[in-house]
């Protein structure tokens, strides 16, 4: 298997490649981490699982108003449901960059299948990353807040 900086890239190329087109966001990367607890940095969250190669999952946490700018700059002034709406868009963009990710991971001779994404609000919620190896965290930055890009396989 690739090393972890290896197996960062496509979900880095991902992440920057749906936010800037889906919503109008310039995501710039931080630096990785590995990440010790399973508190979410942020207010809402949507994780994706996946099957193949090796059991694995991504989640991206978004801050209120960053996903408040992501529903914004999805949906224009078309907001509905202010909170059905938030998480559809966090769901539909995981799914998105999960599924970048994975063609990314697939030119590298990984292929994994996606679960639908399971998406958590709220204050200090947990993210179950259902993995024995670590939870690597990429936070990002955008002009309207932050939000942080987490995966992790089986060892």
């Amino acid at each position: 298997m690739p090393s972890g900086v290896e197996i960062a890239k496509p979900f880095v190329q991902a992440t920057i490649y749906v936010l800037s087109s889906m919503a109008g966001l310039t995501p710039t990367p931080g630096t990785p981490y590995v990440k010790k607890n399973s508190v979410a940095q942020g207010d809402v969250s949507a994780i994706v699982g996946f099957t193949g190669d090796k059991a694995g999952s991504v989640s991206v946490t978004f801050t209120k108003t960053c996903a408040i700018a992501l529903v914004r700059g999805m949906l224009g002034d078309d907001i509905q449901d202010i909170l059905q709406d938030t998480k559809d868009a966090v769901g539909e963009i995981t799914n998105m960059i999960s599924g970048q990710a994975r063609c990314g991971l697939a030119e590298m001779g990984m292929t994994f299948q996606g679960s639908t994404p399971s998406v958590i609000l709220g204050d200090n919620h947990t993210l179950g990353h259902v993995t024995r190896g670590p939870v690597v965290a990429i936070p990002f930055q955008t002009e309207q807040g932050e939000f942080t890009l987490e995966f992790s396989f089986d060892n």
